[in-house]
């Protein structure tokens, strides 16, 4: 008899009187607040403000999860607008399906609105969030568990998954690539972690260092999976997504390290006295407001060069 040390769960969703709890949704939560909480704590350490992360991930996380399902629905279009499928299906995002190349791309831009906002360079916010994504994806994986999906080739190794039969699934014990890929981003963040402190990166290379290092492990667990997906040329077209997206990864560091080399030195600017000295020079009577500016140390919060960019990290996105 196979023995599964990996069971599905019965359910995906959990009814908490008239609410229900989807472990999907739940999983992907959890990892957003993740990513939020441990960037926050990385963006203090180089010098900005508490509170900022999470200010911009107000624009980054909707356009996240708006791509993210795009991806999903471009790229799998006949599991909704085949003859048969009900096209109202590709809105209910509950039931899984998120791709993290248009997740990351849509966030992207998002963070971008949000940066541009608050006068702070994109690919340094990039940097103080690098390692709280993958930990996010990390957990975020475990929504695929929930929902019995994205599992691997059939094995008898102890460690396999047992998948119940269901809708486009058939019963049996199959490799648990939601996991595989789930400890591979907590290697990746912390590679990043370790990187960051080492070598000081900047000007978004600790976020490309995590695009490629994610990369390298995605196409090897994809090639694994035996879901249906698109093919080009023989390999699944994520399998080519990860390959051209890691070539473009090691070349922005390349290129990067040598145009712009180091660190940014300021994150994040203090606007709020850039704003009170404007006021101080345009001043028509005494010129109290100035002097009072001149008084302030030249040394503001939110400077600090040279500092390791953050502190150790603590245990810790379907389709994807």
């Amino acid at each position: 008899m196979d023995l599964a040390y990996i069971p599905s769960p019965s359910t995906g969703v959990l009814n908490l009187g008239p609410v229900p709890l989807r472990g999907y949704a739940f999983c992907i939560i959890i990892g957003v607040f993740v990513a939020v909480w441990y960037g926050n704590k990385r963006w203090i350490a180089r010098g900005g403000k508490a509170g900022t992360v999470a200010d911009i991930a107000v624009w980054a996380v909707p356009f996240g999860l708006v791509g993210g399902r795009l991806y999903h629905v471009i790229t799998d279009y006949q599991l909704y607008f085949s003859e048969g499928e009900n096209w109202v299906d590709a809105f209910k995002i509950w039931e899984g399906g998120l791709g993290i190349w248009g997740a990351i791309a849509f966030g992207a831009v998002g963070a971008w609105i949000g940066c541009r906002r608050r006068g702070i360079p994109l690919p340094a916010y990039a940097d103080a969030i690098a390692p709280g994504i993958a930990f996010a994806q990390a957990i975020g994986r475990w929504g695929n568990w929930f929902n019995q999906e994205l599992y691997g080739k059939p094995t008898t190794l102890p460690w396999g998954l047992e998948i119940s039969a269901g809708a486009n699934r058939e019963e049996g014990i199959y490799h648990p690539t939601f996991l595989y890929e789930s400890l591979w981003c907590v290697g990746v963040a912390f590679l990043v972690i370790w990187a960051d402190r080492r070598f000081k990166l900047g000007h978004g290379r600790a976020f490309a260092l995590y695009v490629a290092a994610y990369c390298t492990g995605r196409a090897w667990i994809e090639y694994m999976r035996v879901d249906e997906a698109h093919h080009v040329l023989g390999l699944r077209l994520n399998v080519w997504t990860a390959i051209v997206v890691f070539v473009l990864a090691v070349a922005y560091i390349v290129i990067s390290s040598r145009v712009r080399p180091g660190r940014e030195e300021i994150v994040e600017p203090d606007r709020d006295k850039a704003a009170v000295v404007k006021r101080g020079t345009e001043e028509d009577g005494d010129g109290s407001e100035a002097d009072a500016v001149s008084e302030e140390p030249e040394d503001a919060p939110g400077t600090l060069t040279g500092e390791s960019t953050d502190e150790p990290a603590g245990n810790g996105a379907g389709k994807g």
